[in-house]
């Protein structure tokens, strides 16, 4: 009998989740896909923070674990929050994409730039106070088909989910020691049913070692920052090398924080101190929002 993955229904949940199918099938387990409606998919016209945050992407596929509907699902894994329901759980983290912000522009120094992330808003005020950050949610093909409209002169994207789509756009790579990622931008996880047969066998064909440790480091950051979507936060580990910082609303100032860090519990006291060096930072933001709790 195969597994069932279950996926939301985009063309990038779709190319991830087909990724998983290929490499299952390359060691002799059958699967096949599920499409799953989520609120983050049907609500595009409103920002994340005003409809639940980024776990509205994964709730209605935890739900379909939970019932049996599916055996495993496909998330972008900076979608999945910190807080799990009981029986489901991080099964496999796939090898990790580029963490890069993509900048899609046909223009030298755009004005006018569509996102509707809190962090890629601020990070774009920090470089450059003059240009006009505009809303823009929905998928991939909404997003590049608004810019070619003309109702923005360039947009940001994460690379990883161009290069999975296979589209060359025009435009460049942000770097990430400067533009810092979200937590876990670039990276392919698998949740599951809590089942110890169910997720050795998605780890032992899925899992890599090094992207799982360095997405858990910061996961464990922003744990301990509390924030969410709702406060311009990057967080960005690789091997072992951690770089945060949290940022005003309008990106005129920040906190920053490096180290080289070993492992989650080493990250937790990293996050407490950027938590605690950034607090004012992190309640102007849920107060500006009209939010009730900074963490």
């Amino acid at each position: 009998m195969p597994l069932v993955i279950g996926t939301r229904g985009s063309a990038l949940a779709l190319a991830q989740a087909e990724r998983v199918r290929h490499l299952l099938g390359e060691a002799g387990l059958e699967s096949e896909l599920r499409l799953i409606a989520t609120v983050g998919d049907t609500v595009t016209g409103v920002p994340l923070h005003e409809i639940g945050g980024q776990g509205v992407f994964v709730r209605a596929l935890d739900d379909a674990l939970l019932c049996g509907e599916c055996d495993c699902a496909v998330h972008s894994m900076k979608d999945i929050p910190a807080a799990r329901p009981p029986g489901v759980t991080t099964a496999a983290v796939l090898r990790r994409d580029s963490p890069a912000d993509f900048l899609a522009t046909g223009i030298e120094a755009p004005r006018v730039i569509g996102s509707s992330s809190t962090r890629r808003r601020a990070q774009l005020l920090r470089h450059d106070p003059g240009c006009d950050v505009r809303a823009l949610r929905g998928n991939v093909d909404t997003r590049l088909r608004r810019l070619a409209e003309g109702e923005y002169e360039g947009i940001l994207l994460a690379e990883a989910g161009l290069e999975r789509l296979g589209l060359e756009v025009e435009g460049r790579r942000l770097p990430p020691e400067e533009f810092v990622p979200s937590t876990n931008q670039g990276t392919i996880a698998v949740v599951s049913r809590d089942e110890p047969v169910l997720v050795a066998a998605l780890e032992k064909v899925l899992n890599d070692p090094a992207s799982r440790r360095d997405t858990m480091i910061e996961r464990a950051v922003m744990e301990e920052l509390g924030g969410g979507c709702f406060t311009p936060i990057g967080c960005w580990c690789r091997s072992g090398h951690l770089i945060a910082e949290v940022l005003s609303l309008d990106g005129d100032r920040w906190v920053r924080r490096e180290a080289d860090v070993p492992g989650p519990d080493e990250a937790r006291a990293f996050g407490r101190t950027l938590r605690d060096d950034a607090a004012e930072l992190i309640r102007e933001a849920y107060e500006r929002l009209g939010l009730t709790n900074g963490g």
